[in-house]
């Protein structure tokens, strides 16, 4: 059985509940309090931010995790909880510690994530007393309660999940993420838990979170920050029944592309809900002398303004492409560089390559997604990013953020 693009309403994962409610951190009333919890204890693995201001509850649930067991995650919005000091740190283990005391669980197998403002003290009180009314709401069905409470500037939750058989066992992965602004994921501004039924081993479990979000989260971009609170969680809870997974033999694999369809699309939509964002543009880079540097190229262009001010306004100026290559810090020969839009060539040896290129990329660039190959002719590697314009929306947004 296979089923993709489940609606969220219908996303259950065996073994894990869901909630979300409001417990008065936004200003607004909107949900802002989210709890995940399992039967039992999991085999879990999480990667964070590198990003050296880290907020408390990153510190926190990095220590916790490492242990390869986690059975509740609590999450709240409106408040990153970062660079509160002393006082933060505290607020981070007072959460898990009410979240334990609801589920009646061992402290150490809560985690906690925290995303919104930087540099203002959580409302702990208000946290803590809505702990146990939160851990009632807990439902298998919950995970969309849980997806709206995480969010910040998002136009809306996103999700993402996959279900087939492994062997003789039907298996899901699901997750659910958060973010639109800050978004430049630098993880070995987003919040995402990823959910299966399937056993496996925690140390095979770590290696696959790891190397499945350096190929999806790490390779996009909305506006080059990375968030002090990036975190992705994965969760494990074998109710599916099976052998445990542990490798990459056929069972391995399969388990091993649900998790990257499930983070791909996660990520993909986040660039596609960026804060004020009109386009998503995919930015291909092949030729280079090494994988390194066909990622560095491609995440210089991926992340320059002025390239993403020319996708917001449809222009076809290719020189700032030919300029952010140029400042990726790798070697390349100037005059070799191609660059296409779609199957449009723009530029060929580094020079506009017809006289009507120009016109037929702008109408390329007026569509909502599109390709930007680029093409360094100095070696066989690639890589690719994802990317959207910088529209003027962006700069509001961020502007009365805190207003």
């Amino acid at each position: 059985m296979t089923e993709r693009d489940i609606p969220l309403g219908d996303v259950a994962v065996p073994g894990f509940r869901f909630a979300g409610l409001s417990c008065g951190i936004k200003k607004t009333g909107a949900p802002d309090l989210a709890l995940l919890a399992s039967e039992r204890p999991c085999a879990a693995a999480g990667v964070f931010t590198q990003n050296r201001v880290k907020a408390a509850p990153v510190v926190l649930s990095a220590e916790r995790i490492a242990r390869g067991s986690c059975q509740a995650i609590v999450v709240n919005s409106g408040n990153a909880n970062a660079c509160t000091g002393r006082d933060g740190e505290r607020d981070a283990y007072d959460m898990t510690e009410a979240a334990a005391h609801a589920l009646s669980i061992e402290e150490k197998l809560v985690c906690v994530a925290s995303t919104g403002v930087i540099g203002q003290r959580l409302p702990i009180e208000r946290v803590t007393t809505a702990m146990p009314l939160i851990a009632g709401r807990l439902a298998p069905g919950g995970l969309g309660d849980f997806a709206r409470a995480i969010l910040t500037t998002d136009k809306g939750p996103k999700h993402a999940a996959v279900r087939r058989a492994i062997g003789k066992h039907d298996v899901t992965v699901a997750g659910v993420t958060k973010g639109a602004g800050m978004i430049a994921p630098n993880m070995a501004t987003t919040l995402s838990f990823l959910m299966t039924d399937a056993p496996v081993d925690r140390v095979w479990l770590r290696q696959v979170l790891r190397e499945e979000v350096d190929a999806t989260f790490n390779a996009v971009t909305v506006d080059g920050d990375t968030s002090t609170n990036d975190s992705c969680f994965l969760l494990a809870s074998g109710a599916a029944g099976g052998p445990t997974l542990r490798g990459d033999d056929r069972a391995g694999r399969a388990l091993r592309q649900m998790v990257h369809e499930v983070l791909d699309r996660l990520a993909r939509q986040l660039v596609r809900d960026g804060e004020g964002a009109t386009r998503v543009v995919e930015i291909d880079v092949v030729g280079a002398e090494n994988e390194r540097d066909a990622r560095l190229v491609a995440r210089r262009v991926a992340n320059s303004p002025l390239v993403k001010t020319a996708i917001g306004g449809a222009d076809p100026n290719w020189g700032r492409i030919l300029a952010a290559v140029g400042n990726a810090g790798v070697d390349i020969d100037p005059a070799r560089i191609d660059v296409e839009f779609d199957d449009v060539k723009l530029v060929a040896k580094s020079r506009l390559a017809s006289d009507d290129a120009e016109v037929r990329v702008h109408e390329i660039m007026q569509r909502t997604s599109y390709t930007i190959r680029i093409h360094l002719h100095y070696g066989r590697a690639q890589a690719r990013y994802l990317t959207c314009d910088l529209s003027h929306e962006y700069v509001s947004i961020n502007a009365d953020y805190r207003s």
